[in-house]
């Protein structure tokens, strides 16, 4: 997804000054990262609309959104890098933005998003366990997906899927561990301490029969001596 932000310049860094900027209704912000043409601008002092940045930042692709940010009649590739919130408003108090090279590889935290009922689940009464919930990837900037689609309808008890299972897009490449598991279907925890308990109670019951068998035949003993 692709977003247009207008932004306007400041005048410095600092905390009066982006005091200033919060009271006007606008949010501080810096813009930082690669150029055109290579190499890494100073920093920018910026402010931005807190309601169009909330938008984005609200978006089904959220803090990887391509934005193109519009200031001063020129445009720039960015990407939210952080931002900061009111720990009572969550009005939104700070942000950085990264610009990004179009031609540039950039690494980026992808969310993993699950479809599909398993078959381990409706048939066998088993636990869909989500391990992991989002992975790492490298791709071009105008290549960053919303999010990664795992379907799971076909896992069975004790299946489940492991990133490299996923990582089929030509678009991007995975940084995280082709073997970190993302789902499986495990068993509720009831049923499997109830296996575990019989497991365990296994062994007492064949041992038993043997205890006493032995104790008869140390009665059979002292009956002959008694002869």
């Amino acid at each position: 997804m692709e977003a247009i932000l207008e932004a306007t310049a400041r005048d410095t860094f600092g905390k009066n000054e982006a005091r200033r900027t919060r009271r006007d209704g606008r949010v501080p912000a810096v813009m930082y990262g690669a150029v055109t043409g290579g190499g890494v601008a100073d920093p920018t002092p910026i402010a931005v609309e807190p309601k169009a940045l909330l938008r984005i930042l609200h978006s089904d692709s959220g803090a990887n959104t391509l934005i193109s940010l519009k200031m001063d009649g020129n445009e720039t590739k960015v990407l939210v890098k952080d931002y900061q919130l009111d720990p009572i408003t969550h009005a939104i108090l700070h942000a950085d933005f990264y610009r990004v090279a179009m031609d540039r590889a950039i690494q980026v935290t992808i969310p993993v998003i699950i479809k599909g009922e398993p078959r381990g689940v409706k048939l066998q009464g088993g636990l869909l366990e989500f391990v992991r919930r989002e992975i790492e990837i490298e791709c071009l900037p105008a290549d960053i997906p919303e999010h990664i689609d795992v379907d799971v309808t076909e896992l069975m008890l004790h299946q489940g899927l492991r990133v490299r299972d996923v990582a089929t897009n030509p678009k991007w490449n995975s940084l995280t561990d082709g073997d970190a598991m993302l789902v499986h279907i495990i068993l509720p925890k009831a049923e499997e301490s109830a296996a575990s308990a019989t497991a365990a109670a296994a062994p007492a019951a064949t041992a038993e029969p043997e205890v006493m068998k032995k104790g008869k035949k140390e009665e059979e003993g002292k009956e002959e001596k008694k002869k």
